[in-house]
């Protein structure tokens, strides 16, 4: 058996139907359900995959979702070299799955190989555009990947697979891990998967955000203090745009009033310096900074989040956009 895949997923309807069917080069494929009411399950089944159904009684993380399937997957397959993580929202590229393990079988310190995911529909809203610009990355060695990742085996188990407890920002997390144990990460050219978003909310955005300053703080907190310095400079930002200077702002308008209200074209300001430092044409720049910017207050309530749940010993909890 040349590879196998892991599918983790929750009511995901016609997405999961052709996420499973893009794996038929696939020796084995284990679908792990987290609670689906569509009947995500029985279809898994009836199409050929081995169907690990998550114990729910626990709080829900893909990384605990992942880490079940691939247990799963060596059970059935104690010999399988490669593994294909992939989420029930993403379609696998037909050619990808041959040219990862080619890739890899010729470099043997790559622990993951990943290429271009692709929104399936970026012009449906901005922020399914959005997602397609941040999947987008020029191939070469990577610090991280994202759920969707040709994985060595010997690899993922050597670091002991995901962290479970991580509601966010697993595969970065797995990613320092394994560069610390001497394994490399590489991007390499061409499409790997077809991501389907569905995000067509503001609301949507903005809690996929969150989630993402929870992720930094709790990352940085595990990993700050290593040579990685793992999202440390990505905490400071957010607190610093997204925190701190709004409150100096406030007091400054205050103190100051009426003149003092000039401080907060310091937004805009950053907004123009972030658009001349983006690559492409004028109105994606100027779209995708206006968003970098807008984003520090999310993600700095992120981490208002994190802080909260560790002063007060709570476990951390999915934050759903969709």
């Amino acid at each position: 058996m040349t590879f196998g895949a892991v599918v983790v997923g929750r009511n995901e309807g016609e997405r999961l139907k052709r996420c499973l069917q893009a794996l038929s080069a696939a020796g084995l494929v284990v679908y792990v359900d987290s609670g689906s009411t569509d009947g995500s399950a029985d279809w898994a089944k009836n199409s050929g995959a081995v169907v690990v159904e998550l114990d729910m009684s626990r709080p829900f993380t893909a990384a605990r979702a992942r880490n079940a399937g691939f247990a799963r997957l060596r059970e059935c397959a104690p010999d399988l070299r490669y593994v294909q993580f992939v989420d029930g929202d993403c379609e696998v590229v037909v050619s990808w799955p041959g040219r990862a393990i080619e890739f890899l079988g010729l470099n043997d310190r790559v622990a993951a190989v990943c290429g271009r995911r692709r929104e399936r529909w970026p012009d449906r809203s901005i922020y399914n555009w959005l997602c397609d610009q941040e999947w987008d990355g020029p191939a070469g060695e990577v610090r991280a990947f994202g759920g969707d990742v040709m994985m060595r085996v010997d690899a993922f188990t050597e670091v002991n697979g995901y962290c479970d407890a991580l509601i966010a920002g697993e595969e970065p997390e797995l990613g320092v891990r394994l560069r610390a144990a001497g394994w490399r990460l590489w991007r390499i050219e061409g499409d790997m998967t077809l991501h389907d978003a569905a995000m067509t909310r503001f609301g949507q955005w903005w809690l996929r955000v969150v989630r993402s300053g929870y992720a930094f703080a709790q990352g940085a907190q595990m990993h700050g203090r290593s040579p990685a310095r793992h999202w440390v400079w990505e905490s400071r930002r957010a607190w610093l745009w997204g925190a701190w200077l709004p409150f100096l702002c406030a007091i400054v308008s205050v103190v100051l009033a009426p003149w003092g209200w000039s401080i907060w074209m310091i937004y805009p300001f950053q907004v123009l310096r972030q658009t001349l430092r983006n690559d492409g044409p004028l109105r994606r720049r100027a779209t995708v900074a206006t968003f970098q910017m807008l984003a520090r207050f999310p993600e700095a309530l992120g981490q208002l989040k994190y802080f909260r749940d560790r002063a007060l010993g709570l476990q951390a909890r999915l934050i759903e956009y969709k």
